[in-house]
């Protein structure tokens, strides 16, 4: 059985590092807002090539404490995909914004740019962008639309650890990044965990106080913030993580490439092969009308498979007000996607397996 992804295998490389990391902060009993968490920040802002990072509890709080600093006046319009997980949804509403969903295009499923300005309005203020799959949105082209409207962008950068757009870093590429650390991701921690990233020092500085209550010192509160703070074990199990990102996104690179070049089946969709070596693949999803069939095949010969994600976010029952809304490529998107395993522990001879048997597939 080759699975989708085993987290276990993720980390077995790790293992005697992670229990020697335990060990030392649990003797040392410090594992809030100590000298852990200074250095993994200081280390991904260099990596990221951005002046500032802030390590949070998870990917949504990055994401929601970025648009609360902006203290934008309640229901400000905020431009998101249509086409994305639904955290990138909630950090709007969370912030008591109001989302405006933007079509992707369907080679890339990133946000379609051609498409932004007949969603700006007056109450327009930002564009909140997500690089899915690990593959970076078409940042020119943004940047000008934002430009012209005088609007911020901000990123979703949870897949997109180490990906980059015309030689930039994702979580460098607007004016603020929020980063997910699950265990799943390119960079993943052992448990929940995120980041902010940006250049700007009077935003760093409200990004560190909104995620600790809105404390600007020990028992004084200067607003209402967040309890989200990234803490000191998993910010050294990231730190040991992070020497080793470079190398696994070029394996993952590589597999990518071999599926590009050797899956040869009509009915499938690959995606774009024109940035293998900018993207760092944290999914490879491919495309297919018979998606349940390819899915029942493949694990049928052993392969396991994911769905991102079967039910766009347009027509989930917590966001009902959007429900009447009509996608129709973010809802192809939904219907047709299959993830294949691509990680870091992938075996030659596995990925030769795979690439035969969706090669076989005739639906």
């Amino acid at each position: 059985m080759i699975p989708f992804l085993s987290l276990q295998n993720t980390n077995k490389p790790y293992h005697d590092d992670l229990i020697r990391i335990f060990a030392e902060k649990l003797e040392k009993g410090w594992f809030i807002l100590g000298q852990e968490l200074t250095e993994f920040e200081n280390r991904f802002a260099s990596y990221c090539e951005t002046n500032f990072c802030l390590g949070v509890a998870n990917g949504l709080d990055a994401l929601t404490i970025i648009l609360k600093a902006y203290k934008y006046p309640p229901q400000s319009e905020i431009i998101v995909p249509a086409n994305t997980y639904i955290a990138t949804i909630l950090a709007v509403i969370n912030a008591g914004l109001k989302p405006v969903l933007v079509e992707p295009l369907l080679d890339t499923y990133l946000i379609d740019s051609n498409q932004l300005e007949q969603a700006i309005t007056k109450k327009t203020k930002a564009i909140l962008l997500t690089h899915l799959y690990g593959k970076c949105c078409e940042m020119t082209a943004i940047q000008a639309v934002a430009t012209k409207y005088q609007l911020q962008i901000f990123e979703d950068a949870a897949q997109a650890h180490g990906a980059t757009y015309l030689g930039i870093k994702a979580g460098n590429l607007g004016d603020a990044a929020g980063f997910s650390f699950y265990p799943s991701k390119n960079l993943g921690a052992l448990g929940d965990g995120g980041a902010i990233t940006c250049n700007d020092e009077s935003l760093a500085h409200e990004y560190r106080q909104l995620r600790n209550y809105g404390s600007s010192q020990k028992y004084v509160f200067d607003e209402i913030g967040l309890n989200s703070r990234l803490d000191e074990i998993q910010a050294a199990f990231l730190s040991l993580k992070l020497q080793y990102l470079d190398s696994e996104n070029v394996y993952r690179q590589k597999i990518a490439r071999n599926y590009l070049e050797q899956i040869n089946n009509p009915s499938i969709v690959l995606p774009p092969s024109n940035s293998i070596d900018k993207d760092v693949w944290h999914l490879f999803v491919i495309r297919t009308e018979k998606r349940d069939k390819l899915r029942t095949y493949l694990a049928q010969q052993g392969i396991g498979t994911d769905i991102h994600y079967p039910v766009p976010p347009h027509k989930q029952k917590a966001l009902s007000e959007f429900n009447h809304l009509c996608f129709p490529i973010t809802e192809k998107i939904h219907q047709e996607v299959l993830s294949i395993p691509l990680n870091p522990t992938l075996q030659e001879v596995e990925i030769e397996y795979i690439i035969e048997k969706i090669n076989y597939f005739n639906g």
